[in-house]
């Protein structure tokens, strides 16, 4: 198509015109520091770059590589392999805008479980195992063993994406039809026969993993590994009841009595049994609990966090932890802390075209896509305060000094876009009119915003509302013919 467009002398205005019907329909901006704008629209740019075309949905989509397509230099970006980066960093983001994009992840983790039901089997476990470094057939292909094994909260973030898209559409038949269900079943199938019970501790562990944060290896209990796991049983218990499917009562069982490592006397959660406060991490790790993994705690406990592991996170690791601490001070309500995290992400941003290194130092990918991803969750879930839950889209929006105005065009929820304009003292929502020939929008639920105080706002398309910046949700309008099944 693309030699075809060249012979034609069209390739660059069905360029040009392709990018400006992405933009009109949705996007991020902001009013205040340039570099912090030009930032935001080249990391949407890069990764929608790194995605299937609208247009053209792929009847295979290859997956998202850390530093998007390979240079071929055997070695450098990760030779076009798929890892939690797609899933965990990317995918976020854009499944806030583009369902049909959300859908090429999912499909593509579909389309690879039989090569993850191989890798459970090669490791004597049930269930699916998909590879650290993923390619078309689903069959572990990284060149080190050692992650393959151990790096299994993979698994986790795989199943944390499949969440996310349907607490964001309720779309069964991606589960039904589109085999979606499987994949979830099939990791709940791999924890329960990857778990071990602790007589001692009356609880269960995961033993010898890799956590996030590679430095460490063979340890046991990686507090980020064993909450996903748990995430990923609540998930198919959750997902077999809206099914009708019959849920094994080892799911319930090893969920409620994983073990969650949680120090008492300083009051943080350690990274793995046996970790000693104040060594050095490679990236965000335990700080992902509070997001996006959403592992409830209280405050001084958030914070605790926080503080505990940016003194001993290398300034050198890759380039999207910054942003997951940004958002963990957003939450706490220290807007100029979170802004402070954020600002070291420049560092990684190389001129005059917002391309990312992966290192501060320029080392690594070459265009580090999971930095970008990490980066733009950080304005996307942080400054609104969005959280993608069961029943709403909850929200806190909180803007740093020297921003006036976000504004967040195009999310996609329920089958409807909704724009946002987030100002210093108001919000302001708009729900646009449906596009008859989107079939995205054929079906939308009807939305109300409740703010925390108790008022509650009907979002009718085409009428702009506004209310006091405040933390609230937005929420289907149940009537008859629109509950989602219990």
């Amino acid at each position: 198509m693309g030699l075809e467009l060249m012979a034609n002398g069209n390739l660059r205005p069905s360029h040009s015109q392709a990018w400006a019907e992405l933009w009109s329909g949705s996007g991020v901006e902001l009013s205040g520091p340039d570099a912090l704008s030009r930032a935001l629209i080249g990391c949407l740019f890069y990764l929608l770059s790194a995605f299937p075309s609208l247009r053209d949905a792929p009847s295979q989509f290859g997956g998202v590589s850390p530093g998007g397509l390979s240079n071929g230099r055997q070695g450098q970006d990760y030779w076009g392999h798929v890892f939690w980066d797609q899933d965990t960093w990317m995918y976020p983001s854009i499944a806030l805008f583009y369902p049909k994009l959300a859908q090429a992840v999912l499909k593509y983790r579909v389309q690879t479980m039989g090569g993850a039901k191989i890798n459970a089997q090669q490791q004597g476990f049930k269930g699916l195992k998909f590879p650290w470094e993923s390619a078309v057939t689903g069959t572990e292909v990284c060149p080190e063993d050692i992650y393959g094994r151990q790096e299994i909260h993979i698994n986790g973030d795989v199943i944390m994406a499949f969440q996310h898209y349907l607490y964001l559409t309720q779309d069964l038949a991606m589960f039904q039809e589109g085999r979606g269900s499987e994949v979830v079943w099939g990791v709940a199938e791999y924890w329960i026969s990857r778990v071990t019970w602790s007589a001692e501790e009356q609880c269960y562990h995961i033993k010898g993993v890799m956590p996030p944060d590679e430095y460490y290896y063979n340890v046991d209990n990686s507090v980020y590994t064993n909450t996903v796991a748990k995430n990923s049983l609540l998930f198919a218990i959750e997902l077999a009841n809206l099914l009708r499917h019959p849920v094994p009562q080892e799911w319930s069982d090893v969920a409620n009595k994983i073990k969650i490592p949680f120090d008492t006397e300083i009051n943080y959660h350690p990274e793995f049994d046996g970790y000693k406060k104040g060594h050095p991490v490679k990236q965000a790790d335990t700080v992902l609990l509070g997001y996006p993994l959403g592992l409830s705690m209280p405050t001084e406990v958030r914070k605790n966090d926080l503080e505990f592991y940016e003194a001993v996170t290398d300034p050198r690791g890759p380039a999207m932890t910054w942003g997951m601490f940004a958002v963990g001070w957003l939450e706490l309500g220290e807007a100029g802390k979170a802004q402070e995290m954020l600002n070291k992400c420049f560092s990684n941003i190389q001129g005059p075209f917002q391309v990312w290194s992966e290192g501060s130092d320029g080392s690594g990918a070459v265009n580090f896509l999971t930095g970008m991803g990490g980066f733009l969750q950080a304005v996307l879930f942080g400054y609104t305060g969005f959280r993608v839950q069961r029943d709403c889209l909850a929200f806190a929006p909180l803007l740093p000094n020297g921003i006036t105005e976000l504004r967040v065009r195009g999310m996609a929820y329920l089958e409807n876009k909704i724009d946002w304009v987030i100002r210093e003292k108001a919000v302001y929502v708009t729900v646009r009119q449906q596009n008859i020939d989107d079939p995205w929008n054929a079906q939308r639920y009807p939305l109300q915003v409740i703010l925390n105080s108790g008022t509650s706002i009907p979002l009718l398309p085409g009428k702009a509302v506004n209310f006091p910046r405040e933390p609230g949700k937005v929420q289907k309008v149940e009537s008859a013919g629109t509950c989602w099944p219990l």
